[in-house]
């Protein structure tokens, strides 16, 4: 398929009516933006994208465009496409855009070779995907060759990757801007908490208030998830398998409790993990008639569909987002977003104003990679370097009109020095 046979082309005045209004909540990559379109630091440099496109993806595109970089994206999920911002990067800006939402696994593969045959110089992933494709395909063997670095968006593909490297596969250095501090603590935790919420909403209208809401999995994402469910009057039970996390949810006044025996008890749940099978037919089997799981981790793995079809008699689609299976026991259990991220699935993904930075880390983890390629960094997975984590956090708040102490010379040789005194 190419680039420019997207579904709804006629919508892309809508989208770039979308990535306008997402460019309003994002002033730190707009300043980066100005920046990059007087120095070209990207000039002539190929970027393969595989990212979730929403409008406040296609302004980091826009971003790379501008500052030199010959770009070309694909969807990193089958349902987190917005056809009319691709649509509108494709009419407006004359970005390659390969996605269509709801295309099956067959084409999504197709696309993201079709990102990869411009013989990228930099990948830019979210969720590993692009670059896994890249290693395991023998046709690519002279593409990867010659390619700078990549960098990796979420959780799931930083473990994939370092998986990779700890094998001795990844061909490349990888920089891990989910690891960043101006990321996870804010785009997973604040971004995901609210667009999950969002997603689910959208797809079922429920009241959350009242109902025992499961969250599986307390890392960034599922404290985001916990903490706008407890807001909307749920009462929050966390399921972990990491005993500090599990601690932590206890100190936080959460309910904590193996996954059988909140399986008994749940209304809703969300799985947050990374992992796969988190939710598994043991735990279907347990569950009250009409609960509603959701997933908003990065893969539909979390929750085991084909375990479920084999113990249901009967599946009927309710709502756009809503799957229903009648288990051999005679109860229903829904299915939001076909397992798939309901918070790109269902709703629009996260606000624009956690993107700014998540997407300013990334424009600026490609410049750092391009301005250091001779240095040849080692096939490995990198964190941020420290001074962009810091740059982008003060120029967020800048914008936000906050300013912040300084330490003087005095405080910052006293915290150097072991001669604490009184």
């Amino acid at each position: 398929m190419k680039f420019y046979d997207i579904k709804n082309i006629s919508l892309a005045k809508e989208g770039l009516l979308k990535i306008e209004w997402s460019e309003k909540e994002m002033p730190v990559l707009k300043i980066i933006r100005e920046r990059f379109l007087k120095e070209k630091p990207l000039n002539k440099i190929r970027i393969a994208c595989c990212l979730h496109i929403t409008s406040e993806t296609a302004n980091l595109l826009i971003t790379l465009k501008f500052a030199g970089a010959d770009v070309a994206l694909c969807a990193s999920n089958p349902l987190s496409t917005q056809d009319d911002v691709a649509a509108a990067l494709v009419k407006y800006y004359d970005i390659p855009v390969f996605a269509i939402k709801g295309e099956d696994s067959k084409t999504y593969y197709s696309h993201i070779k079709s990102v990869l045959s411009i013989k990228p110089d930099i990948t830019m992933d979210d969720g590993a995907d692009l670059v896994s494709t890249l290693h395991k395909e023998k046709e690519y063997k002279e593409i990867i060759s010659k390619v700078i670095g990549g960098t990796e968006e979420t959780t799931t593909g930083v473990i994939r990757l370092k998986s990779m490297a700890k094998n001795g596969i990844l061909k490349y250095p990888i920089i891990a801007v989910n690891d960043a501090k101006t990321k996870h603590m804010f785009d997973n935790r604040y971004g995901t908490g609210q667009s999950t919420i969002d997603g689910i909403l959208r797809a079922t209208n429920i009241l959350l208030a009242g109902k025992k809401f499961v969250v599986c999995g307390y890392g960034y994402c599922g404290k985001g998830v916990a903490m706008r469910a407890r807001g909307m009057g749920a009462e929050v039970i966390i399921c972990e398998v990491d005993p500090i996390k599990a601690l932590e949810a206890v100190m936080d006044g959460y309910r904590v409790m193996s996954l059988s025996e909140a399986s008994k008890i749940g209304d809703i749940f969300v799985t947050v993990t990374g992992n796969k099978d988190v939710i598994d037919t043991k735990h279907f089997l347990k569950m009250k008639d009409k609960a509603i799981i959701a997933n908003s981790g990065h893969f539909n793995v979390e929750i085991n569909l084909e375990g479920l079809k084999k113990i249901s008699k009967k599946e009927k689609k309710i709502r756009e987002f809503i799957k229903e299976y009648t288990l051999t026991n005679g109860k229903k259990i829904y299915i939001l977003a076909d397992g798939r991220l309901v918070n790109l699935a269902a709703a629009e993904g996260h606000p624009s104003m956690v993107m700014d930075m998540s997407f300013s880390n990334q424009a600026l983890s490609v410049e750092f990679l391009i301005k250091n390629k001779k240095l040849k960094l080692k096939n490995e997975v990198y964190p941020v370097p420290q001074e962009i984590d810091n740059e982008v956090a003060n120029l967020k708040l800048k914008s936000m009109g906050i300013k912040i102490d300084k330490l003087t010379k005095k405080q910052k040789q006293y915290l150097s020095s072991w001669e604490y005194g009184t």
